[in-house]
């Protein structure tokens, strides 16, 4: 069996450190406001998701570079994508579907966001980074205030006591996107 040549600690430099630390890090950061909700997908998860991701994206480029780069025929790319499939079943994983409502839908979208950051990160796009983490926590914080500030939206039961047939008819009502531990 013919291998590529083996990578031992030599080869492991600050910048590998750098994109792998940056992903984690953010990851940690997103998860953090799942955990202090009571969402199973917190910390831990989105910290793995992160680091897993910049970890597929350091060692696709690595490979491409090691392996002949623009003379080869690989295309590190194709990680990415298999990274987005992947990433999506989980997500999808989340959410759930129970009586006419959707949930978890918050925690799903923050899965796939910390995967991107992860890749991000693993490509070496710190600044792109930063940004969408900023971002992600504008919308976390900001929306979460504004939408605690908005007017209800009551949806009881019928007379006759019908909100699933009701939810069968006009499809699945969506609150908050999440449900806690």
């Amino acid at each position: 069996m013919e291998l590529n040549e083996a990578l031992w600690w030599e080869t492991i430099d600050t910048e590998v450190l750098l994109r792998l630390g940056i992903a984690t890090l953010v990851g940690l950061l997103l998860g953090l406001d799942r955990e202090l909700k009571g969402y199973d997908a917190g910390l831990r998860t989105h910290g793995m998701v992160a680091l897993s991701a910049s970890l597929m994206t350091v060692v696709s480029i690595a490979l491409y570079h090691q392996l002949g780069g623009a003379d080869s025929s690989l295309d590190p790319l194709r990680v990415i994508e298999g990274m987005a499939a992947a990433i999506g079943i989980i997500a999808a994983g989340l959410i759930i579907v129970k009586g006419g409502e959707v949930r978890n839908l918050t925690t799903a979208a923050h899965i796939w966001l910390t995967a991107a950051i992860g890749i991000a990160s693993g490509a070496g796009y710190f600044a792109v980074v930063i940004i969408a983490a900023g971002l992600a926590l504008v919308l976390l914080t900001l929306l979460r205030f504004v939408e605690r500030r908005l007017p209800e939206v009551e949806d009881g039961p019928k007379e006759d006591g019908a909100k699933e047939d009701e939810a069968r008819e006009n499809g699945p009502k969506v609150e908050n996107g999440d449900v806690p531990r």
